[in-house]
């Protein structure tokens, strides 16, 4: 059975995930806000999932959640699943905060993102973007292409751990609102196969799924110079390079 941790767990697709994750036997770390937010887990935690804390809005609780989830010993899996849809913060929530989990956290053996069909509507330009949250300066469509193109960086720099991110339809949670019109189990399915499956397409990488099926993004997540843009602006908001992620941990048996 796998380790895994899930940012987001609190409700939502991050909470569906975390709950079948656990009913299929796996383990399960997930990261909340804060602690105010624990009634909303009693019953995951009551099934065996641990929680750590900390703000993803704020570059230094994002660090300490990285030293949090180290601290229990190296994961199988990262699913970055924690995002806001309309809130200046969406920068350092939805692509700042993954790209630090990512660069601090020890390799894991897969890593899977949360991207969205809204992507495609993204822009693929950081002139002029506050990446601290303080002044709305992109949009959520912008963000999502940003971790999407995340996703691609991290799968070309790092071959030897599955990196794949997930469009998850417009599902019915409290972001989608009640009336989304997709189904809410094929909405979460996608990540926990990809971070648990054996199966030969579940064990690729570089790829943008939809509902089990690899489809085409943007066209600057292909872009290789866009790429390497976004992780240089992105090392240097941070101070932080990919490169410092520390390798798996290898068990000498």
């Amino acid at each position: 059975m796998a380790r895994i941790f899930v940012t987001g767990f609190a409700d939502g697709l991050g909470r569906a995930t975390a709950e079948t994750l656990l009913g299929a036997g796996h383990e399960v770390v997930g990261h909340l806000r804060g602690k105010q937010r624990l009634p909303a887990v009693q019953d995951l935690l009551a099934r065996g999932a641990t929680a750590v804390f900390g703000d993803l809005v704020d570059a230094q609780q994002t660090r300490a959640v990285a030293d949090q989830v180290n601290a229990l010993g190296t994961m199988d899996a990262v699913v970055h699943n924690a995002g806001v849809y309309s809130d200046p913060t969406v920068l350092p929530v939805n692509v700042v905060a993954p790209y630090l989990l990512t660069a601090l956290i020890a390799r894991p053996k897969r890593l899977i993102y949360l991207s969205s069909g809204m992507h495609r509507g993204g822009r693929p330009t950081l002139d002029g973007l506050d990446w601290t949250g303080r002044r709305a300066t992109a949009s959520y469509s912008d963000t999502k292409l940003f971790v999407t193109a995340l996703a691609a960086a991290v799968a070309e720099r790092w071959p030897d751990v599955l990196c794949n991110s997930v469009d998850p339809g417009w599902v019915p949670t409290r972001m989608g609102g009640p009336n989304a019109p997709d189904d809410l189990r094929l909405g979460h399915l996608t990540q926990e196969w990809l971070a648990t499956s054996d199966d030969a397409e579940a064990r690729t990488t570089g790829g943008y799924w939809h509902h089990q099926r690899r489809v085409e993004p943007h066209p600057a997540v292909h872009d290789p110079g866009f790429r390497a843009r976004l992780l240089a602006e992105l090392e240097r908001v941070t101070g932080t390079a990919l490169s410092e992620c520390r390798p798996p941990i290898v068990d000498p048996a």
